[in-house]
């Protein structure tokens, strides 16, 4: 079957070149005088004339593919990228399918609330799911009002960095670093540590071997085996007291967004940017950057969505203006913390490398903000669309705009890579974002305000909201890097299909008798199912 192409850019650039291959056969031009070089295997080679009887009507679908490029050519509006008009696509397309999930029941309506509020930026028009009431407020929610007002503490001066605090072990690390960079507590973490270039290494067990310091153990150990420190003069008693003072700031008691998480999310990229496709293409900076941005994505990270703090009116989203108001913080702590006594990893970087370093750690965290997700998708299915029409199977990042968007996308991935884990960590990750989501929702209701969607742990289906995130969100992107550096990550991708069919087939045990009558025979379709040829061919090629 022959590969659809659904990104804009590479629509418009297969329609030229499909122009161009015509226009020298109508008018039996010699490829030879032709600039352009001709794969032998080419859908567009011109070497066969046209039969004459063919010759209108070959005239005719040429001019009306110029006449569609120039059309699309004119729309386009000049202070977009290409990769815009994937976004807006993409965007249109996944808030059909959204729309038809929340038709199909309760779960699909807060499924797709979901997936709207978390992943789509607050530009697209999306649809409403509830009707909004402004009736006036009983006494008895104005006296809950009041409450609150007097409840709520005075804002602190926004003068410095909030999160920052003095940890019990805030001295430089002093005398001979342990071979992963902290005191394990079991003879067992040697086994675990071995597996650190593989894909699914069992990050839970290595913070129960090195008193709850799995974020430490994990950089450390990649950068030696990457002789990074080495390379970068890096000092090795400066990076162990950085990792400790980064690791002390990540809150223990959030169940999902702790410093299990950033150790899990950097490995993920490690392994990576192992992979042959990607091999010898970024430099010892540019990797550093990554360890570094995924390390510190998260610090301080409060189990609070950025939507829960821009509707509270938090401190952070006032200090941020609401833009990516976590993301922000994340950034501001982790480099504040490396003004500490001991912790200047950066020291030996020349002014330059010292301005670059944060410029690439800055894009890289502020991508990680899930409002972006689809600009992602988009730049990765333009690239690869793009490359495949050229016939260019070689990765080429000649600028940075091209370098850090792979390395955003490569990071982004890593922190949606639970569902591509091992079933059993995989469950473990879901039980603790679920346990977050709930812990958020408890708050929102006691504060009286409208519970988040999938905050409710009184109405929720965890297996059902699994398969959706999988179907809308993971697997599309997963599909799109795979393609980008094919074949390495296939084995993903199956990953991905077993565990989906893990949850689904709990959908099927734990439903009720409605939803049984109801979605007996609907089955949760893939966003990627909508970037197929059967919905390119039903919405025309934009």
């Amino acid at each position: 079957m022959e590969d659809v192409i659904v990104t804009p850019f590479a629509q418009i650039l297969q329609c030229l070149r499909n122009i161009w291959a015509n226009y020298m056969m109508l008018t039996n031009i010699p490829p030879n005088k032709s600039k352009r070089a001709v794969a032998k295997d080419s859908d567009s080679n011109p070497q066969h004339p046209i039969p004459e009887d063919q010759y209108q009507k070959v005239a005719m679908e040429t001019l009306d593919e110029l006449e569609w490029c120039l059309e699309q050519l004119e729309m386009t509006q000049s202070d977009r990228s290409v990769s815009d008009l994937a976004t807006n696509k993409f965007k249109r397309m996944l808030n059909r399918e959204l729309c038809h999930l929340a038709e199909s029941s309760k779960i699909g309506n807060e499924i797709s609330e979901y997936i709207c509020s978390t992943f789509l930026d607050k530009q697209l028009d999306l649809p409403s799911f509830r009707v909004e009431e402004f009736d006036e407020l009983t006494e008895e929610e104005e006296e809950s009002a009041a409450r609150r007002r007097r409840r709520s503490k005075p804002r602190p001066m926004m003068s410095h960095i909030s999160g920052l605090r003095q940890l019990k072990s805030r001295k430089s690390f002093v005398g001979l670093i342990p071979p992963y960079g902290v005191e394990p507590v079991t003879a067992d973490l040697p086994a675990c540590m071995s597996k650190i270039s593989s894909w699914g290494m069992d990050v839970f067990r290595i913070a129960e071997y090195t008193n709850h310091r799995p974020l430490t153990a994990v950089v450390y150990t990649i950068m030696q085996e990457r002789g990074l420190t080495k390379a970068l003069r890096i000092s090795c008693h400066s990076l162990v007291t950085y990792l400790t003072q980064l690791e002390g700031h990540y809150r223990r008691h959030v169940p999902y967004h702790n410093s299990i998480h950033a150790a899990d999310v950097t490995q993920s990229a490690h392994f990576m940017l192992l992979q042959p496709t990607l091999e010898n293409i970024f430099t010892d900076i540019e990797t550093f950057a990554v360890l570094f941005a995924s390390a510190m994505h998260d610090v301080d990270h409060p189990g609070l969505s950025n939507q829960y703090l821009v509707n509270t009116g938090s401190e952070l989203a006032l200090m941020y203006n609401d833009e990516s108001v976590l993301e922000n913080h994340h950034l501001a702590v982790a480099f504040k913390l490396l003004q500490t006594e001991g912790c200047d990893v950066l020291r030996e970087f020349s002014p330059k490398q010292r301005q670059l370093f944060r410029r690439m750690v800055i894009d890289m965290v502020l991508a990680t903000d899930m409002t972006k997700h689809l600009d992602h998708l988009a730049h990765l299915k333009t690239m690869v669309e793009t490359r495949k029409i050229s016939g260019n199977c070689e990765i080429s990042m000649e600028n940075y705009s091209e370098r850090i968007q792979v390395l955003q996308c490569l990071v982004h991935c890593s922190d949606l890579s639970n569902p591509a884990k091992p079933l059993e960590l995989y469950r473990q990750w879901t039980e603790r974002i679920t346990e977050e989501f709930f812990r958020q929702g408890d708050l929102e209701r006691e504060n009286g305000l409208e519970v988040s969607p999938m905050c409710d742990r009184n109405n929720s289906n965890v297996e059902k909201s699994q398969v959706g995130f999988i179907d809308y969100i993971v697997q599309p992107m997963w599909e799109a890097w795979s393609e980008l550096v094919y074949p390495d990550f296939q084995f993903v991708l199956d990953t991905l299909e077993t565990n989906r069919g893990w949850f689904h087939d709990r959908i099927k045990d734990n439903s009720s008798t409605e939803i049984r009558s109801k979605d007996s025979d609907v089955k949760m379709t893939s966003s990627h199912a909508a970037l197929t040829s059967s919905q390119a061919s039903s919405n025309g090629r934009l």
